[in-house]
Protein backbone atom coordinates (compact mmCIF):
# COMPACT_ATOMS: atom_id res chain seq x y z
CA UNK A 1 0.00 0.00 0.00
CA UNK A 2 1.00 3.47 -0.90
CA UNK A 3 1.12 5.05 2.37
CA UNK A 4 3.01 2.06 3.95
CA UNK A 5 5.68 2.52 1.24
CA UNK A 6 6.02 6.10 1.99
CA UNK A 7 6.43 4.96 5.51
CA UNK A 8 3.41 7.63 6.02
CA UNK A 9 1.66 7.65 9.34
CA UNK A 10 -2.24 9.05 9.34
CA UNK A 11 -2.59 12.35 11.67
CA UNK A 12 -5.56 12.77 13.66
CA UNK A 13 -4.87 16.18 14.97
CA UNK A 14 -5.27 16.84 10.84
CA UNK A 15 -8.06 14.29 10.31
CA UNK A 16 -5.97 11.99 8.07
CA UNK A 17 -8.34 9.25 6.83
CA UNK A 18 -7.71 8.81 3.29
CA UNK A 19 -9.73 7.53 0.92
CA UNK A 20 -8.68 4.45 -0.14
CA UNK A 21 -11.53 2.34 -1.93
CA UNK A 22 -10.78 2.38 -6.34
CA UNK A 23 -14.53 1.56 -6.87
CA UNK A 24 -15.51 4.80 -4.50
CA UNK A 25 -13.11 6.81 -6.04
CA UNK A 26 -14.45 6.22 -9.47
CA UNK A 27 -17.89 7.12 -8.30
CA UNK A 28 -16.71 10.21 -7.41
CA UNK A 29 -15.27 10.89 -9.93
CA UNK A 30 -18.16 10.10 -12.42
CA UNK A 31 -20.86 11.85 -10.25
CA UNK A 32 -18.74 14.67 -10.41
CA UNK A 33 -18.16 14.44 -14.05
CA UNK A 34 -15.74 17.17 -14.67
CA UNK A 35 -15.55 18.77 -17.92
CA UNK A 36 -12.06 19.13 -19.82
CA UNK A 37 -10.08 22.51 -18.83
CA UNK A 38 -12.33 22.93 -15.80
CA UNK A 39 -11.11 24.21 -12.65
CA UNK A 40 -11.16 21.66 -9.73
CA UNK A 41 -10.22 22.52 -6.61
CA UNK A 42 -9.45 19.68 -3.80
CA UNK A 43 -8.57 20.30 -0.55
CA UNK A 44 -6.48 17.97 0.96
CA UNK A 45 -5.06 15.74 -1.88
CA UNK A 46 -3.25 13.19 0.74
CA UNK A 47 -1.44 10.66 -1.75
CA UNK A 48 -3.57 11.79 -4.98
CA UNK A 49 -5.32 9.12 -5.61
CA UNK A 50 -8.63 11.18 -6.40
CA UNK A 51 -6.26 13.92 -7.86
CA UNK A 52 -4.91 11.20 -10.67
CA UNK A 53 -8.46 10.53 -11.39
CA UNK A 54 -9.44 14.31 -11.82
CA UNK A 55 -6.11 15.35 -13.85
CA UNK A 56 -7.21 11.83 -16.29
CA UNK A 57 -10.62 13.61 -16.65
CA UNK A 58 -9.17 16.58 -18.36
CA UNK A 59 -9.75 18.87 -14.90
CA UNK A 60 -7.51 21.36 -14.21
CA UNK A 61 -7.07 20.59 -10.38
CA UNK A 62 -6.12 23.38 -7.30
CA UNK A 63 -4.70 20.37 -5.13
CA UNK A 64 -4.14 21.82 -1.37
CA UNK A 65 -2.19 19.72 1.10
CA UNK A 66 -0.95 20.65 4.47
CA UNK A 67 1.01 17.49 5.13
CA UNK A 68 4.94 18.12 3.90
CA UNK A 69 5.41 14.56 3.49
CA UNK A 70 2.19 13.98 1.10
CA UNK A 71 2.93 17.44 -0.58
CA UNK A 72 6.52 16.06 -1.40
CA UNK A 73 4.96 13.00 -2.63
CA UNK A 74 3.03 14.93 -4.92
CA UNK A 75 5.27 16.99 -6.32
CA UNK A 76 7.21 13.66 -7.20
CA UNK A 77 4.16 12.03 -8.67
CA UNK A 78 2.59 14.89 -10.60
CA UNK A 79 5.58 17.42 -11.14
CA UNK A 80 5.64 19.14 -14.48
CA UNK A 81 1.41 18.01 -15.08
CA UNK A 82 -0.08 21.08 -16.98
CA UNK A 83 -3.59 20.24 -15.05
CA UNK A 84 -2.04 20.26 -11.43
CA UNK A 85 -1.35 23.39 -9.68
CA UNK A 86 0.08 22.13 -6.09
CA UNK A 87 -0.59 24.45 -2.87
CA UNK A 88 1.30 23.46 0.25
CA UNK A 89 -0.43 24.78 3.07
CA UNK A 90 -3.62 25.01 5.67
CA UNK A 91 -6.62 24.97 3.57
CA UNK A 92 -8.03 27.09 6.54
CA UNK A 93 -5.77 29.61 6.15
CA UNK A 94 -6.37 30.37 2.42
CA UNK A 95 -7.57 33.11 0.93
CA UNK A 96 -9.75 31.21 -2.29
CA UNK A 97 -10.91 34.20 -3.50
CA UNK A 98 -7.39 35.66 -4.50
CA UNK A 99 -6.39 31.91 -5.31
CA UNK A 100 -9.28 31.32 -7.62
CA UNK A 101 -9.96 35.05 -8.83
CA UNK A 102 -13.65 34.94 -10.49
CA UNK A 103 -13.48 32.00 -12.80
CA UNK A 104 -15.77 29.29 -11.99
CA UNK A 105 -14.74 26.20 -10.05
CA UNK A 106 -16.02 23.83 -8.23
CA UNK A 107 -14.64 21.54 -5.18
CA UNK A 108 -14.27 17.80 -4.81
CA UNK A 109 -12.89 16.65 -1.77
CA UNK A 110 -12.61 14.72 0.96
CA UNK A 111 -12.50 17.45 3.56
CA UNK A 112 -10.57 16.53 6.33
CA UNK A 113 -13.33 16.00 9.62
CA UNK A 114 -11.54 17.75 11.56
CA UNK A 115 -11.88 21.27 9.79
CA UNK A 116 -14.67 20.46 7.61
CA UNK A 117 -17.49 22.78 9.43
CA UNK A 118 -15.00 25.70 9.21
CA UNK A 119 -13.78 24.77 5.38
CA UNK A 120 -17.67 24.61 4.17
CA UNK A 121 -18.65 27.86 6.11
CA UNK A 122 -15.65 29.43 4.67
CA UNK A 123 -16.74 28.73 0.56
CA UNK A 124 -20.02 29.53 1.61
CA UNK A 125 -19.13 33.22 2.54
CA UNK A 126 -16.67 33.81 -0.14
CA UNK A 127 -17.26 36.90 -2.78
CA UNK A 128 -16.98 33.96 -5.78
CA UNK A 129 -18.36 30.70 -3.85
CA UNK A 130 -17.71 27.64 -5.90
CA UNK A 131 -21.02 27.13 -8.29
CA UNK A 132 -20.87 23.08 -7.05
CA UNK A 133 -19.36 21.24 -4.25
CA UNK A 134 -19.32 17.49 -4.04
CA UNK A 135 -17.98 16.44 -0.77
CA UNK A 136 -17.37 13.28 1.74
CA UNK A 137 -17.92 14.48 5.02
CA UNK A 138 -18.33 12.92 8.77
CA UNK A 139 -22.09 11.75 8.49
CA UNK A 140 -23.08 13.87 11.44
CA UNK A 141 -21.85 17.10 9.86
CA UNK A 142 -23.54 16.31 6.56
CA UNK A 143 -27.18 15.74 8.62
CA UNK A 144 -26.18 19.56 10.14
CA UNK A 145 -25.85 21.14 6.46
CA UNK A 146 -28.92 19.27 5.33
CA UNK A 147 -31.31 19.55 8.43
CA UNK A 148 -34.88 20.87 8.14
CA UNK A 149 -36.25 23.62 10.26
CA UNK A 150 -37.52 22.09 13.62
CA UNK A 151 -34.75 19.31 14.14
CA UNK A 152 -32.15 19.37 16.14
CA UNK A 153 -29.61 19.43 13.25
CA UNK A 154 -31.18 22.64 12.27
CA UNK A 155 -28.73 25.58 13.68
CA UNK A 156 -26.74 28.58 12.46
CA UNK A 157 -24.40 26.19 10.16
CA UNK A 158 -27.25 25.12 8.23
CA UNK A 159 -28.63 28.91 8.01
CA UNK A 160 -25.09 30.28 7.02
CA UNK A 161 -24.37 27.52 4.01
CA UNK A 162 -28.30 26.98 3.01
CA UNK A 163 -28.36 31.13 2.19
CA UNK A 164 -25.93 30.24 -0.84
CA UNK A 165 -26.51 26.78 -1.78
CA UNK A 166 -29.05 23.55 -1.72
CA UNK A 167 -27.87 20.82 -0.08
CA UNK A 168 -28.28 17.10 -1.18
CA UNK A 169 -27.18 13.74 0.40
CA UNK A 170 -26.06 11.24 -2.22
CA UNK A 171 -25.16 8.31 -0.30
CA UNK A 172 -23.91 6.84 2.58
CA UNK A 173 -20.38 6.20 3.12
CA UNK A 174 -19.19 3.12 5.09
CA UNK A 175 -15.89 3.46 7.09
CA UNK A 176 -13.92 0.98 5.38
CA UNK A 177 -13.27 2.75 2.64
CA UNK A 178 -10.59 4.43 4.38
CA UNK A 179 -7.35 4.10 5.76
CA UNK A 180 -7.26 4.13 8.71
CA UNK A 181 -11.43 3.91 9.02
CA UNK A 182 -12.70 6.67 10.83
CA UNK A 183 -14.99 5.83 14.35
CA UNK A 184 -18.04 7.39 12.40
CA UNK A 185 -19.74 6.76 8.97
CA UNK A 186 -19.39 9.40 6.12
CA UNK A 187 -21.87 10.81 3.42
CA UNK A 188 -21.17 12.18 -0.45
CA UNK A 189 -22.84 15.41 -0.34
CA UNK A 190 -23.51 18.00 -3.31
CA UNK A 191 -24.06 21.41 -2.44
CA UNK A 192 -25.54 23.32 -5.46
CA UNK A 193 -24.68 27.10 -4.96
CA UNK A 194 -28.51 29.96 -5.46
CA UNK A 195 -28.39 32.11 -8.26
CA UNK A 196 -28.44 34.79 -7.52
CA UNK A 197 -26.36 34.69 -4.43
CA UNK A 198 -26.62 37.49 -1.36
CA UNK A 199 -24.25 39.99 -1.42
CA UNK A 200 -21.35 39.13 1.21
CA UNK A 201 -22.44 41.63 3.06
CA UNK A 202 -25.78 40.09 3.38
CA UNK A 203 -24.45 36.34 4.03
CA UNK A 204 -22.26 37.98 6.75
CA UNK A 205 -25.09 39.90 8.37
CA UNK A 206 -27.70 36.39 8.32
CA UNK A 207 -25.12 34.48 9.71
CA UNK A 208 -24.24 36.32 12.18
CA UNK A 209 -27.85 37.23 13.35
CA UNK A 210 -28.51 32.91 13.15
CA UNK A 211 -25.40 32.74 15.49
CA UNK A 212 -26.98 34.78 18.14
CA UNK A 213 -30.17 33.42 17.82
CA UNK A 214 -28.75 29.75 17.97
CA UNK A 215 -25.99 30.48 20.95
CA UNK A 216 -29.40 30.37 23.27
CA UNK A 217 -31.58 28.22 21.04
CA UNK A 218 -33.72 26.79 24.21
CA UNK A 219 -34.61 30.40 24.84
CA UNK A 220 -37.85 31.79 21.98
CA UNK A 221 -36.15 33.08 19.30
CA UNK A 222 -37.17 37.00 20.78
CA UNK A 223 -35.84 36.47 23.69
CA UNK A 224 -32.46 35.11 22.39
CA UNK A 225 -31.96 38.09 20.02
CA UNK A 226 -33.60 40.63 22.70
CA UNK A 227 -29.95 39.84 24.69
CA UNK A 228 -28.07 41.52 21.45
CA UNK A 229 -30.44 44.08 19.92
CA UNK A 230 -33.19 46.00 21.53
CA UNK A 231 -36.15 44.49 22.44
CA UNK A 232 -38.84 46.72 20.77
CA UNK A 233 -36.62 46.43 17.41
CA UNK A 234 -36.78 42.57 17.66
CA UNK A 235 -40.82 42.57 18.58
CA UNK A 236 -40.96 44.67 15.44
CA UNK A 237 -38.63 43.01 13.11
CA UNK A 238 -39.94 39.45 13.63
CA UNK A 239 -43.23 41.43 12.64
CA UNK A 240 -42.22 42.69 9.34
CA UNK A 241 -40.20 39.40 8.90
CA UNK A 242 -43.93 37.48 9.32
CA UNK A 243 -42.24 35.26 11.90
CA UNK A 244 -44.47 34.62 14.96
CA UNK A 245 -43.73 35.63 18.35
CA UNK A 246 -43.35 32.40 20.06
CA UNK A 247 -41.19 30.68 18.12
CA UNK A 248 -37.91 28.96 18.96
CA UNK A 249 -34.82 29.41 16.22
CA UNK A 250 -34.82 26.31 14.86
CA UNK A 251 -38.37 26.34 13.85
CA UNK A 252 -37.80 29.51 11.57
CA UNK A 253 -36.33 28.72 8.24
CA UNK A 254 -33.47 29.82 5.95
CA UNK A 255 -35.30 32.52 4.07
CA UNK A 256 -37.04 33.54 7.69
CA UNK A 257 -33.50 34.08 8.62
CA UNK A 258 -32.49 36.18 5.80
CA UNK A 259 -35.94 38.19 6.03
CA UNK A 260 -35.51 38.52 9.63
CA UNK A 261 -31.67 39.90 9.18
CA UNK A 262 -32.76 42.64 6.91
CA UNK A 263 -35.81 44.31 9.12
CA UNK A 264 -32.99 44.10 12.03
CA UNK A 265 -31.70 47.47 12.88
CA UNK A 266 -27.84 47.71 11.85
CA UNK A 267 -25.27 47.29 15.01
Amino acid sequence: MLLAELELHPRRKWGQNFLTDPNMLDAIVRTAAPATGEVILEIGAGTGVLTERLLAAGARVTAVEIDRRLAGHLRAAFGGHPGLRLIEGDACDLDYDALLGAEPYRVVANLPYACSSVLVATFARLRTPPRDMLLLLQREMADRLAASPGTKDFGSLTVSVRMTYDVTRLRAVPPGVFTPPPEVDSALVRLTARTPPLSVAERDRVGAVARVAFGQRRKKLSNALSAHFDAVAVREAMLRAGIPADVRPEQVDVLGFVRLAACLPAE
